[in-house]
């Protein structure tokens, strides 16, 4: 399967591409082939007289090809120039990729992780399965390092049993030689001690051993959770119980207009969080 990384050449996407961690479950994942894409300002001035903008893009993205390469992944490269999150989602859709993966870089393990422009506005538009991988400053030093280099190997699954909830279910397909533990959370509103929010809890938990023993039978351990209160707090909430490596969920349409801006939840997780988030698009 082919992936699309984007790299802004910097020496944060170079620690995670670096990373023969992280290489290695993209490989358990099914990606063996990658493109590997940079994009420029229209306004770089490559190519023109006493510039070596170019040569010094080109030399980074060489590096970053070899470290790829040295791992076993067939690698092209591109250095395109424009709009990066448009570039790099149209990109991904030309060749049918499996998997986007961006860098989101956060100010340090300590603070509130802030997602990038790019990351953000690629988040609201793929239309591919996007993989954002934090990337964050050492507590020693100002280095780099990837927060969670075994990707999927504790895994967060986020569902309201929605269509495309059930898109992001199916990931596991792909990850099931990756993945050591799988927590699935439902969260549900308050009840307010009704009978009918006993009810739902109840119906939720069902649902969620049902998909239990789905992954159990792909030797995958499994735990179900379901919490009440308001979303994006109970999945953050649930992440710091937990401690997955990655959150996965669906992200829906808000109208048939705007059908691929992330719903509020999905949104606020993708830029709250402090591990990896895989985030499944609605279908076309």
């Amino acid at each position: 399967m082919r992936a699309v990384y984007a790299t802004d050449l910097s020496e944060a996407i170079e620690t995670a591409i670096g990373s023969r961690t992280c290489l290695e479950c993209l490989g358990r994942y099914g990606i063996d082939e990658i493109d590997l894409i940079t994009v420029t300002s229209p306004n770089v001035t490559a190519g023109m007289p006493g510039s070596d903008v170019g040569e010094r893009t080109r030399r980074a993205l060489d590096r970053q090809q070899r470290l790829l390469e040295e791992e076993g992944f067939a690698v092209r490269t591109h250095v395109v120039r424009g709009t990066p999150h448009r570039r790099i989602n149209g990109l991904a859709d030309r060749v049918d990729a499996a998997l986007t993966i961006v860098g989101s870089r956060g100010q340090s393990p300590l603070e509130r992780r802030l997602i990038g422009s790019t990351a953000r506005n690629i988040s609201r538009t793929t239309v591919r399965p996007l993989l954002l991988q934090r990337i964050v400053e050492s507590e020693a030093d100002a280095a780099h390092e990837v927060a969670n280099e075994h990707l999927f190997q504790r895994v967060l699954y986020a569902t309201d049993f929605s269509e495309n909830a059930e898109r992001a279910f199916e990931q596991f397909r792909h990850m099931q030689t990756a993945t050591q533990e799988a927590t699935l959370l439902h969260v549900a509103p308050p009840s307010r001690r009704s009978s009918e929010g006993s009810e739902t809890v109840s119906d939720a938990e069902a649902r969620l051993s049902e998909l239990a023993d789905e992954l159990e039978s792909m030797d995958i351990e499994t735990r179900t959770a379901v919490r009440e209160g308001e979303a994006v707090e109970e999945i953050l909430a649930a992440e710091t119980a937990f401690q997955p490596t990655t959150i996965l969920m669906g992200s829906r349409g808000r109208s048939r207009m705007r059908r691929l801006l992330l719903g509020s939840t999905s949104e606020d997780v993708v830029a709250r969080a402090n591990c990896n988030v895989l985030l499944v698009p609605p279908p076309r």
